[in-house]
């Protein structure tokens, strides 16, 4: 993946690298990133460097795309991911975020999220970003609302799987 380097007023948005791995062992164990993300089946630090390595944040198809680390601009452990995924089977990209306990209800998302979404727009070119949330997401909903997205349909993402939220 050639995915870029963002900076905001407060953040660096950064390539998520194998040392980050004790930080995504922590976040995709997180109670509200398992209910409304789901599992990444990420148990130990062997896991989380082998998600790092051959996980979908890292492995995307199209240029640009990946999740990113999301650290504070003056240094500093990461917050938090956010970047943009192609969805196949939808025939989209989406913005995608998700931060530790402590770091939510700062703003961080929202800061991010629309770093990403002007990046996908000025320097890839998508007319269009969208949004999945989970319904029972409404911080997350709220995030997508600001960046001026809005309820479009209920989507499947994998056959037999909960519906989540389409935004766009």
């Amino acid at each position: 993946m050639n995915a870029p380097q963002l900076e905001t007023e407060r953040l660096r948005l950064r390539p998520l690298a194998v040392d980050d791995a004790a930080f995504v062992l922590e976040l995709v164990n997180d109670a509200a990133f398992l209910e409304h993300i789901g599992d990444k089946r990420v148990r130990d630090l062997d896991d989380a460097r082998r998600f790092l390595r051959e996980g979908a944040w890292v492995r995307q198809p199209l240029p640009g795309h990946g999740m990113l680390a999301v650290e504070p601009r003056a240094g500093g452990a990461p917050l938090g991911v956010c970047g943009l995924l192609h969805r196949p089977a939808l025939g989209l990209s989406d913005v995608g975020f998700a931060f530790l306990a402590a770091q939510r209800g700062r703003g961080y998302a929202s800061e991010a999220a629309a770093a990403i979404v002007r990046h996908a727009r000025e320097a890839l070119g998508l007319a269009r970003v969208h949004g999945i949330v989970s319904p029972a997401n409404p911080a997350s909903i709220r995030v997508l609302e600001k960046l001026g997205m809005s309820l479009l349909r209920r989507v499947r993402l994998v056959e037999g799987e909960d519906e989540v939220l389409l935004f766009g």
